[in-house]
Order: structure tokens, then sequence, then C-alpha cells
């Protein structure tokens, strides 16, 4: 395996600790210390406005205040010292007194330049200030009080310094620790998600083999066990499925066996016949040319008979021609050849050519109006089937005796095709006879077939002309009439 998902979640875990203790480190060092000084100048802030209104209310001498500065002054660390205008102290934090008077006038009448302000106004000063005898920076206020008197606050800045490097030191062997315990911790709990993963993985592995005998035993309630269970009915549904395919392949195994003995049978006995007849067609069709010429004395009865053996012989001859076609078809020895060409106009010409055979059938003839559609077919072969269904039509229209012939553009799968159907009244074909129209010989009225002449083998030349274009064809039953369609690509 390349690339584990233990170790991939492992490395996600501890990429982001690392990176949270790194970016932990990181704000310490540069925003902390000015967090301190921020926080350090309120408290300077606030101790000044204290004093300022203990002075006002002249407790400053109290020992209550005493008490509460010296708290103050040793919890921050902060130096204090307030004194009148004769130079008098009047409160102190530190036992240097004169150097913290000598800092605050040096503040007030000789500044150095140095000094970094953070704030001032009329009543305050407040700034960094390096104490050059100690070499110490300080924060510093110094002012007069509403009293008059003069006073100074500081804090030294070392004390912060440490206690960042502290607080920086201490968080680095921190997250070193947390780091340490977290890459333990994390190994651990990826081993316990990642198990049920795995034996996933192993099921998975094994179904692609074929092989549906494992399965998932999860018992945490989570959604890897739903995943199991999923994997374990998706095992049953493969394992069902796959026997029966193979059911159903045995069982079309035999049907094509079977198709290919119906078949070899079927094209045996159209070569037989067409073989079989081809001889006493000649032969009726010489009788009754003899027969006509006055072989017989009876004129009436000569007459009769010899239109007869012609009218039959006509029949024979055509039905073994349609056989002949149907054989080739069959035998895919007849090649399909696709051009391009405007089925419009080939409808339009095979009409013009058999209007004829409409006048004398009493057809009225629908044929709308259409702009050319060019398809891409076998264009004899086209016009075969245009014609079959067309006479099959005026074989069957009664009633009104109408013919219609419509087109209708549609999309299949990604590709434009053109539908043509051929619609004429009169009676439904029955719905048990709808599945055998195009079986060669099937005869749905085999009275009227006899009588218009059919051979039953049509449909059948339909049938197989489509199919060696590979382009779908059917009939639909209305309660008024029959349509018959046909399609072909319009690209």
């Amino acid at each position: 395996m390349k690339h584990s998902i233990r170790l991939q979640i492992a490395v996600m875990f501890m990429s982001v600790t690392v990176g949270t203790v790194a970016l932990c480190w990181i704000a310490n060092n540069i925003f902390l210390e000015r967090f301190y000084v921020r926080n350090k100048v309120n408290v300077i802030t606030d101790a000044y406005e204290r004093i300022n209104e203990v002075v006002s209310n002249g407790d400053i001498t109290s020992a209550e205040f005493d008490i509460e500065l010296k708290l103050t002054c040793d919890m921050y660390n902060i130096g204090l010292l307030v004194i009148d205008a004769e130079s008098n102290t009047i409160k102190s934090s530190s036992r240097d007194v004169e150097r913290l008077m000598q800092h605050l006038y040096d503040n007030f009448f000789r500044p150095e330049p140095e000094i970094k302000y953070i704030d001032e106004n009329d009543k305050y000063y407040l700034a960094t200030i390096e104490d050059k005898q100690i070499s110490t920076d300080y924060i510093e206020m110094w002012g007069v009080l509403d009293n008059g008197n003069m006073f100074l606050i500081r804090t030294p800045l070392e004390s912060i310094r440490d206690s960042v490097d502290i607080a920086n030191r201490f968080l680095a062997y921190v997250g070193i620790v947390g780091i340490i315990i977290s890459v333990f911790l994390v190994w651990i709990v990826t081993s316990k998600v990642t198990k049920p993963i795995m034996e996933l993985k192993d099921i998975s592995a094994k179904m692609t083999q074929l092989d549906f005998e494992t399965k998932y035993n999860g018992h945490s309630g989570n959604e890897l066990d739903l995943l199991g269970e999923h994997m374990n009915e998706l095992s049953k549904a493969l394992e069902k499925t796959i026997s029966e395919i193979k059911t159903a392949n045995n069982e079309l195994q035999r049907d094509i066996e079977k198709k290919e003995q119906v078949d070899e049978m079927s094209k045996e006995f159209l070569s037989n016949v067409s073989h079989e007849l081809k001889t006493p067609i000649a032969l009726i069709q010489g009788y009754a040319e003899g027969l006509k010429e006055g072989i017989n004395d009876d004129a009436e009865s000569r007459e009769f008979y010899c239109e007869v053996i012609m009218d039959e012989a006509g029949k024979m001859n055509t039905m073994v021609k349609k056989l002949m076609d149907l054989n080739q078809l069959e035998f895919g020895n007849d090649v399909v050849v696709m051009e391009r060409f405007d089925i419009v106009a080939l409808i339009g010409n095979f009409l013009t050519s058999a209007e004829i055979l409409i006048e004398q059938n009493g057809i009225m003839l629908k044929h709308e109006q259409h702009e050319p559609i060019y398809v891409w077919a076998d264009e004899f072969k086209t016009e075969e089937v245009v014609r079959n269904f067309f006479s099959n039509a005026m074989n069957h229209a009664n009633g009104d005796k109408i013919i219609e012939i419509k087109y209708r553009m549609i999309e299949m799968d990604g590709t434009n095709k053109v539908r043509v159907s051929v619609f004429n009244t009169g009676e439904p074909i029955p719905e048990e006879s709808l599945p055998h129209i195009w079986e060669k010989f099937y005869k749905v009225d085999k009275a009227r077939t006899r009588e218009y002449g059919g051979s039953g083998v049509g449909l059948s030349i339909v049938k197989a002309i489509m199919e060696s274009m590979n382009e779908q064809y059917g009939v639909i039953n209305y309660t008024n009439g029959v349509e018959f369609w046909f399609e072909l690509e319009t690209k």
C-alpha cells in the first residue's frame, strides 16, 4: 500500500497539533510583551486616578490608604513618589526618595531626548524611559495632581520581559510534551478508526475475486458499521445476481442454439421453395399460353382455365421473387449501400407512380407537405419498405379508405431521426397477432390475403431491411385503423 490512511490521518492531526503550538509560541513572542506593557499602563493609570482621588479627599496620609498603596505596589511592582511645592515628600513607596525626586525633576526640567511618549495631556506624561544609573527601562508617569502636588509612578520593563521570556519557555516545554503525547494518542486512535476501514478493504478485495463468503461484523453503531452492513447487502445482491446471470446465460446459450437451428431450417426451407417453384411456374405459364391459343374446343372453358392458371402462376412467381429477396437479406449476401437522399422526394415519386392503383381502389390519400428531409439509408431498400407498407395499407384500407403518410422529427440517444408513418383506416390488427405479423408466411386474415394475392412475406422483408440498416420499425393499433412506421437517421 503506497499511502496508509492511518498514517495520513496521524500526520494530519500531528501537523495540526504542531502548527497550533508553533502559532501560539510565535504569537507569544510577538504580542505578549505588548500585552504586558498595555496592562502595566492601565495599572499605572488606575494608580494615578486613585492617588488623585485620595489627595482630593485628604486621605493620602491615612493608614487604610497606606495598606492599599503597599498592596498595589507589591502586586504590580510599582514605585511611587508624591511631593508638595516645597519638595517635601507626601508619599513614597521607596526608601531611595532622593533618587526618585531627582528623576522626577529631570523629567520635568531636563527630559532626555530618547524618551518614548506613550500618552501626554495637561495633567501628566506617560512614557518609556531608561534609567541610566542602573541601565534599566521603566514605564513612568509624572505630572501634577489636582491639589498641586507633583508625582512620579514607575514600573520596570525588565520584569515584564522576564515574565514574557519565562512564559515563552514554559509554552515551548509544554508544547513539546503535548506534541509527544498527541503523537502517541493519535497513533492509537487512528489505529482504532482505521481497523474497520481495513476490514472493509479486505472484504471488497475478495468481492472483486467473486468471493462473497466474508462478512463485516462491526458493532460500533457508527457510519462505518452502516457502510459495512451495506457491503454485506451488496455482497448478497451480487452473489444472487451473478447466479441469475449464469442461469440466464445458460438459457440464452440454449436459445441461441435453438434459434440457429430454426434459422437454418428456415433458410433451407426458403431455398427449397424457391428451387421447387421455378419449374412448375414455367410449366403452368407454358400450358396456360397453349390453352389460350385454342387447344381446348370449348372456348369459354379454355378462357376461364387459362386466366386462372396464368393468375396463379403470376402469384407464385411473385412469391418466389420475394422469397429470394428475403433469403438474400437474411443470409447477409445483399450489401447495404448507405447514401444521403431526400425521403420526402422518394415517397412523393412513389406515390406519383401509384396514382392509378390509388384511383382504382378508391383510396383517399393524405400526404402532408413537408420540406426536404435528408436521411442516411439504402435508397433502393427504403423504397421497398415504403412500397410494402403502402401496399399493405391499400389492401387493408376499409371504411373511409383513408391512407395518411406523416413525418415526425425525433431525437433518441443524442441522434436526430425522422419517423415515417403510413396509416390506413379499417379494422385494427388483433392483439394476439401483433407479435407474429413480421414472421414469414403469417397471415392475419388468410381469406382476405388470398383475395388480393398476398404472399405473407412483405412485412418479413421490411423487418429484414430495417434490421440490416440497424434502424427501428413497428406497428400501432388505433380504434379506427392501423399505423406502420419506420425511422431513419437524418445526420
